[in-house]
């Protein structure tokens, strides 16, 4: 997949002819209907490639230009971020919901934490992990703003980053509510959005003005 060129929120591929897609999915939890409504799209406008992404949602893959907008009315859904400088997808465990391991859970405060921050501009994009037990099975080490869920509260992680250079990200705080892990997460992207570069993800970010100068702005 290659940088989009043509409707919003999709992708040029390879071929430069064909788009990818990926509608929203909060939290990787999709609902009957829309699961009904995708079958059918695929169906429909015979779409060669369904693929579930790392992020927990479903790219459809290899559509022309022109089917990109009948492709979204039909499906009902709003439009994945998958290029834009924001947020593009919170990733969330089973937590409490259905694990039994689970501690806190992640599942509905994953949902929630797209919810408040998935409108905000950001100077790259963002990518949330709220992992329900320290297991960890939503990868909030190597997320841009992690969670881990403890019996004790929230510890929340910042500068996280799973590509090329891999980076885990430092603890800011523990033993949090939701309330204050809300407002420290804020706190978080608010300071980010005013102090980097453009393009600089959160753990290039980190790496350049250092930990301390970050608690300082945050804590």
């Amino acid at each position: 997949m290659t940088k989009a060129d043509g409707p919003k929120g999709a992708i040029l591929q390879r071929d430069k002819k064909t788009y990818a897609i990926v509608p929203r999915i909060p939290a990787g939890v999709i609902s009957r209907d829309h699961l009904r409504a995708l079958t059918e799209v695929v169906e429909k406008y015979d779409i060669p490639i369904v693929k579930i992404t790392s992020g927990q949602r479903i790219a459809l893959v290899g559509m022309p230009e022109e089917q990109i907008l009948p492709i979204y009315e039909d499906l009902g859904m709003n439009e994945g971020k998958a290029v834009e400088l924001c947020l593009h997808y919170v990733q969330a465990c089973p937590g409490t919901e259905v694990c039994k391991f689970g501690v806190q859970d992640s599942l509905g405060f994953g949902i929630r934490l797209e919810e408040i921050f998935s409108s905000i501009e950001m100077p790259a994009k963002f990518k949330v992990g709220v992992s329900g037990c320290p297991f960890l099975c939503a990868e909030s080490l190597v997320r841009d703003l992690g969670l881990i869920g403890k019996k004790s509260g929230w510890t929340l992680v910042f500068g996280g980053n799973s590509g090329r250079r891999v980076r885990q990200a430092d603890v800011l705080a523990e033993d949090m509510d939701e309330k204050q892990t809300i407002a420290l997460a804020r706190k978080c992207i608010e300071y980010y959005v005013a102090n980097a570069k453009p393009r600089e993800r959160t753990g290039a970010f980190v790496d350049r003005i250092g930990i301390e100068d970050l608690k300082k702005g945050v804590l």
